[in-house]
């Protein structure tokens, strides 16, 4: 027998010793469940096993349920009738609006569950961009005051954390402002800072019908191959007031996660989206893997990547199975 004083795999020769020298540890505390809500019945989003558009009955039930799990936290994102989107995205203000109904239904069901919205023009915009476009182009101060107003309104309705994930410069400040101005000074802001135009999001825009009816998202969101520019996109929204920072997508991006975690002292959060999602379940449903333990194996590596938070659509079924 070879002569070995360290052998690591003394540190791996058993299920209880494995979980005595693990590093990264998950828990349902470490998830947000994205929600798809809309004003008509429950509906599956083809693209996305698993996963619904919920009427607003549905989601509280779902709500309740996740909280039960030990999920903390929902984002939600409105699925809207067409007839409904503007170029100026006018819906996204309406107190009565889809989104700030499901708001106030879930702060008074589910009262100590976190409900984070979020602030973007896409879900309302005829043109779908996150916005305001004018002749061919995204202009970005423009928007600003659209999506401040978006955000009193998501607070108002009761919203604990908006999110705008929209990367328009400066538009954490002009939210923060907004919400101190009208009293909302509790209320926090989780920025998409980091957000790249990646091909892994065609799944949730099949959910909301939100992909840009002309063009691309390319002169706003991140270009995939810069690191150094997350870094500064983020330190802009910790200077403006971000309570939070988010590196969106998650997998492909765990290297900026890493970077972010590193360069920030604001907690982080990364976004596991719907295709990184989907690629999962396919393959599942091919018998390609187990898609159970991949995804478990997906959020461990986001946690272990710096994340604090992870937002998933498998947040349910991976705390079910915790």
């Amino acid at each position: 027998m070879a002569r070995l004083p360290i052998r690591p795999r003394r540190n791996r020769r058993s299920e209880a010793v494995r979980t005595l020298v693990r590093e990264t540890a998950l828990s349902p505390g470490d998830l947000i469940c994205p929600l798809f809500v809309t004003d008509g019945g429950k509906a599956p989003v083809a693209s996305m096993p698993g996963v619904f558009r919920l009427p607003r009955a549905d989601a509280v039930k779902e709500a309740k349920e996740i909280q039960k799990l030990g999920i903390p936290a929902v984002a939600l994102f409105p699925a809207l009738a067409g007839s409904l989107k503007d170029p100026l995205a006018k819906e996204s203000v309406n107190p009565k609006g889809l989104l700030q109904r499901t708001v106030r239904d879930l702060k008074e069901a589910v009262p100590d569950l976190c409900v984070i919205t979020d602030v973007a023009m896409d879900p309302y915009s005829s043109d779908g961009h996150d916005g305001v476009v004018r002749d061919g182009r995204i202009v970005n101060d423009e928007t600003l005051p659209i999506l401040a107003a978006m955000a009193v309104s998501q607070a108002e309705a009761g919203a604990d954390v908006v999110a705008p994930s929209d990367m328009m410069d400066g538009r954490v400040a002009a939210i923060r402002a907004a919400l101190d101005e009208r009293g909302f000074t509790e209320v926090g802001i989780l920025a998409y800072s980091a957000k790249y135009a990646s091909a892994f999001y065609g799944p949730f825009r099949d959910a909301l019908d939100s992909a840009p009816k002309h063009g691309d998202k390319k002169t706003y969101q991140m270009d995939p191959a810069n690191v150094r520019e997350a870094i500064r996109e983020v330190e802009l929204d910790v200077a403006e007031g971000a309570d939070v920072v988010m590196v969106k997508p998650a997998l492909p991006y765990l290297d900026v996660v890493a970077a972010v975690r590193a360069a920030v002292n604001v907690p982080v959060a990364a976004y596991h989206v719907s295709g990184e999602y989907a690629m999962v379940k396919a393959a599942g449903q091919l018998g390609w893997l187990d898609a159970a333990a991949a995804m478990r194996e997906s959020l461990v590596s986001i946690k272990r990547a710096g994340a604090d938070m992870i937002l998933t659509y498998a947040a349910r079924e991976v705390a079910e199975a915790l």
